[in-house]
């Protein structure tokens, strides 16, 4: 019976190393295509748009979010005899926490420039999108800075391994760990991220509303193939739509692990390698989603 158990959470175990080496290597090379794609109108003489330089900054930050704790994880999980200083803790985990959160300030503000393309062409809403374009670039740069600031005290709280010789332990305890007060600080931290979302919702809401409209005006227009040309506001919005749909799902899904290591300070190997999975399932779908559904590439709707 103990046998049984032991090979299934081994099994389980292996599982997870090998999932987050995939996510990892497959979620970089992504990013770094997005990040090339989407600096690439610059290399020929052209401005970005504006989506453009939120994808860059999205790319940037979902690479730090995969490699920051990839690197490191992967060889504590491979090669357990050489666990992260504490040094290493520090700055690996205020590297991730940094770039989690502009990934959540920078899929916000995608969300809420779509939303505003979308509006009507009202004159009260014409000026806020005349402007909007002009204020990108600084809104994504704001994210960084705000995320630097807000994260300064991890490096103060994180310390080293708690067991660096027990190689066969199934508790966390060579993983890096925090004090009790860097885990209270978390729920004053999931405030911030707690507005992201509520923007990201009323955005994409707000989308929804106007895409309804949308399609009730177009369902009388008729081609002779049974289908009309979709504009590009309207592919970027279900790409945007996607993008928060799959990012609450996950983000949620990683919170509730980690509210249950914190709470429960539960530090089990499986529960932090779960909720390591977790966190980079956003950083390596969100690529494929902003690649594969590029508004510049000719789509028709049914």
């Amino acid at each position: 019976m103990f046998f049984h158990k032991d090979a299934l959470r081994t099994t389980s175990q292996a599982a997870l190393k090998i999932t987050y080496l995939i996510q990892m290597v497959i979620g970089s090379l992504v990013n770094v295509i997005l990040f090339f794609h989407s600096i690439s109108p610059v290399f020929i003489g052209q401005s970005q748009r504006p989506t453009d330089m939120i994808h860059t900054h999205m790319a940037v930050a979902n690479l730090l979010v995969l490699l920051s704790p990839g690197i490191p994880h992967t060889i504590a999980a491979f090669i357990p005899r050489n666990p992260l200083s504490s040094l290493g803790c520090k700055f690996v985990y205020y590297l991730r926490r940094v770039a989690h959160s502009t990934t959540l300030c920078s899929t916000c503000i995608l969300s809420t420039y779509q939303s505003l393309t979308l509006t009507p062409r009202r004159a009260d809403w014409v000026m806020l999108r005349g402007r909007a374009p002009k204020v990108i670039g600084p809104s994504c740069c704001t994210c960084w800075m705000l995320s630097f600031l807000m994260y300064i005290r991890v490096p103060l709280k994180l310390t080293g391994p708690q067991n660096m010789h027990n190689y066969t332990d199934t508790k966390g305890t060579w993983f890096c760990s925090s004090s009790p007060t860097e885990i209270g600080m978390s729920y004053l931290w999931s405030i911030s991220d707690a507005m992201f979302i509520s923007v990201m919702v009323w955005s994409s809401g707000s989308m929804v509303l106007l895409l309804l409209r949308h399609r009730q005006r177009v369902q009388y227009i008729h081609t002779p193939t049974g289908h009309h040309r979709c504009p590009p506001e309207t592919r970027a919005a279900h790409t945007i739509l996607m993008l928060v749909v799959t990012f609450i799902t996950f983000y949620f899904l990683n919170s509730v692990v980690s509210f249950y290591i914190a709470a429960f300070f539960d530090i089990r190997l499986w529960l932090i390698q779960t909720s390591n999975v977790l966190g980079s399932c956003f950083p390596t779908i969100s690529p494929f989603l902003l690649l594969l559904r590029d508004p510049r590439t000719p789509r028709f709707c049914s």
